[in-house]
């Protein structure tokens, strides 16, 4: 058995082959990701249209037809909110407040506010059951005590009850931060429309088209904000229905000053470019932010990666001609 070449106390063949492994699958996820491109307004414009022809239907009408059009989509949402109706755990500002938070992660169908609600009486009694089980009934972890098994499985009730709001909460987060690094060209986008002459919802389907493949989430709530203009009675609702969709304060911002346009009759240029101004100065300040927290983050890579490397390199040579040495007298 042939002996491999050692650093320090470390096989050099063992991590060379690790090394060249990881490059290897790192080269094949990058040609993968090249290589399945896909165009990000497709799926969006499908769904735009779908919101087309149920405005044409005319099902955004009233309250009441909404309401009672929440559950008739699809056959499993129906049987889950007759579920949940039979064990008396459907209320409606449970369910009002679970579809205002599917619309802002950017999940239009509101059948799947019954089915988030639904996940959070299934998933703690699954796990729960699950852990129950394997700690009390098959010993899973004989060595631990009663206080550490009890924690384990308390841990595990709370995390499943709450999984389903930390995956909705991150989906919503990531979509605000998307929409926020969009919203000041847009702005700007909007201002070059209305200095041009065009009224709003043709203002806004201009901008949804010129930034949905840059910023796709903002031209996706920008070309529905246009579809809705251009079919409620009331452009208002558009407007407020706008805010409500994306939980961020500068769309408030925005939403409040369309509607004092529309009222009053004020410039809408003048006052676009001043919010456009601001939110840009609001983009420069957070990127200055996370630049000046940088050199406190990489603290902590350069301590476990980069100086472990840098040592290896430059006192090698010498531990190796030290052990030579040291073999050869």
């Amino acid at each position: 058995m042939t002996s491999h070449p050692t650093l320090l106390g470390v096989d050099v063949l063992m991590v060379a082959t690790l090394l060249a492994a990881m490059a290897t699958f790192a080269v094949l996820v990058a040609i993968y990701a090249a290589t399945t491109v896909r165009d990000p307004m497709a799926k969006r414009v499908k769904a735009l249209n779908e919101r087309r022809e149920q405005l044409k239907a005319g099902i955004v009408a009233s309250t009441s037809k909404r309401r009672r059009n929440i559950t008739n989509r699809n056959e499993m949402a129906d049987k889950v909110r007759t579920f949940l109706g039979s064990l008396k755990m459907l209320q409606d500002e449970q369910v009002q407040k679970a579809q205002k938070k599917l619309m802002q992660a950017g999940i239009r169908s509101k059948d799947l506010a019954f089915v988030v609600i639904f996940g959070r009486l299934v998933v703690p009694v699954l796990f729960g059951s699950i852990i129950i089980i394997g700690v009390y009934l098959l010993d899973w972890f004989p060595e631990w005590g009663s206080i550490k098994r009890y924690g384990l499985v308390a841990g595990t009730l709370i995390l499943s009850y709450k999984a389903p709001d930390i995956w909705l909460k991150n989906k919503i987060n990531k979509r605000t931060t998307a929409v926020r690094k969009g919203l000041p060209d847009a702005l700007d986008l909007l201002v070059i429309c209305a200095e041009a002459g065009l009224t709003v919802d043709a203002a806004f389907n201009r901008v949804a088209r010129e930034l949905g493949k840059g910023y796709p989430e903002l031209g996706d709530e920008f070309a529905l904000c246009s579809i809705e203009l251009g079919f409620l009675t009331d452009r208002r609702s558009a407007f407020e229905n706008l805010a409500n969709r994306i939980d961020l304060d500068s769309i408030r911002g925005v939403v409040t000053t369309m509607i004092q346009t529309e009222k009053y009759g004020t410039p809408l240029a003048s006052a676009l470019r001043v919010l456009a101004a601001e939110f840009r100065n609001d983009r420069m300040m957070r990127a200055e932010e996370k630049a000046a927290r940088l050199p406190a983050i990489m603290t902590v890579p350069l301590i476990l990666f980069i100086l472990p490397t840098l040592f290896v390199v430059i006192l090698g040579p010498a531990a190796c001609s030290i052990k030579d040495n040291f073999i050869g007298h």
